[in-house]
């Protein structure tokens, strides 16, 4: 099998999976206990905050609190701000954010709050002059993504920082969850108060994730109960998930093979776009500004679906977009923003690299594909105009 789907989900590395191991057997204590196995616990989850906060560049470890996943760590940022500050609900966030974010303001704005959507231009790039219009003294909370999950495409959230700072009193929120592992993050050096991770998008396993909250920052519990997460989140610790994060972390940080994945990332960009009529870019062709590992392709006037099936069949794992959407046959919102025609639109296909590919996949890919958007186009309603198109650009 060759697996191209990372930005979907990630393998649990053998290193995490080891580090995991013996508090899935006999390191079985409760952290919240006082004995002295509940302290081996204990130490076992301090330890792995160390590890997540060094990572993401957090001033120090208690700024880090353990959540079951992203979307958790989303949803409690934005919605534990406007609970603890009612009268600020004015929202500004992106047309392109994962639905973590966008589907819960969208809830948010059926309910009252105010949402201000900036657009996003034909490579899927902010203008900050936008933002700056859009900041009020009464806005509460600004969320714009590190890094697009479908697209890969960075947004510069340093700069948009310093903008929300200095014309506003609002939070800053940023999902990092796609950019965490894959490029260096230092949050004590920029303006962001609440960032989310993810993970199992970093080869630890799936049901774990962390909030960073910037210190002087405090948030109501978004889990109700015990004192947990010095009472920031209720509930048992899940200490072999959150160990196997911070041994993900701790991997992902001595990592020294980002510019390998990121010229496999480019080979098979180029190949593609190349020997292909009907194949075109989504995302900035600037590669300085998208993550070293992901390319969104589209296939004009063939179905994405297809394309997925026949790529499955031969053993290549890719996706059409969001794995949180991917079960809809609507094209995608990020897409539709991006002003990428829907008969492009629906034939998009996400690949996305991680620290296991190999050349050979790689090249594996470049040969199975040609052959399957052939075929497709051959069924394609659209078969005359992929004609004249392949005839143009030869």
């Amino acid at each position: 099998m060759i697996y191209l789907d990372n930005n979907a989900t990630t393998r649990v590395a053998p290193e995490v999976f080891a580090a995991m191991q013996p508090y899935l057997t006999e390191a079985y204590g409760n952290p919240s206990s006082a004995h002295s196995l509940g302290q081996r616990m204990k130490a076992a989850v301090e330890y792995a905050r160390e590890q997540v906060a060094e990572l993401i560049g957090a001033a120090q470890a208690s700024e880090i609190v353990f959540t079951s996943c992203g979307s958790e760590s989303d949803n409690w940022a934005i919605g534990g701000f406007l609970e603890q500050n009612p009268t600020r609900r004015h929202i500004i966030t992106t047309r392109v954010e994962h639905e973590a974010v966008r589907n819960l303001c969208a809830h948010l704005e059926q309910i009252g709050c105010e949402v201000t959507w900036l657009e996003v231009n034909e490579s899927g790039e902010l203008n900050l002059d936008d933002l700056r219009r859009t900041l009020r003294r009464d806005t509460g909370i600004v969320s714009v993504m590190l890094a697009n999950n479908e697209t890969g495409v960075l947004f510069p959230i340093n700069e948009i920082g310093k903008i929300v700072r200095e014309n506003s009193d609002a939070v800053f929120h940023v999902d990092g969850v796609q950019a965490v592992g894959k490029i260096p993050i230092d949050l004590k050096n920029s303006e962001v108060d609440l960032f989310a991770l993810s993970g199992h998008k970093l080869h630890a396993p799936q049901g774990v994730g962390a909030l960073y909250i910037r210190e002087g920052l405090t948030l109501p519990p978004f889990i109700i109960g015990g004192g947990q997460e010095s009472g920031r989140r209720a509930g048992t610790s899940a200490v072999p998930n959150i160990v196997g994060l911070g041994a993900a972390c701790e991997l992902a940080k001595s990592f020294d093979s980002h510019d390998q994945i990121e010229k496999l990332r480019n080979k098979l960009e180029d190949e593609i776009l190349r020997t292909i009529p009907n194949a075109r870019l989504n995302g900035t062709p600037d590669r300085a500004k998208r993550l070293p590992n992901t390319a969104n392709i589209s296939f004009e006037y063939v179905e994405g679906e297809n394309i997925l099936v026949q790529l499955d069949a031969a053993g290549i794992c890719v996706s059409t977009g969001s794995a949180c959407h991917s079960t809809t046959r609507e094209s995608s919102p990020t897409l539709r923003a991006m002003n990428v025609p829907y008969t492009a639109a629906q034939g998009s296909i996400r690949f996305s690299l991680g620290r296991y590919n190999t050349e050979e996949e790689i090249d594996q890919t470049l040969r199975v594909l040609p052959e399957i958007i052939d075929k497709l186009v051959e069924m394609s309603p659209y078969e005359k105009e992929l004609s004249a198109l392949s005839m143009r650009q030869r």
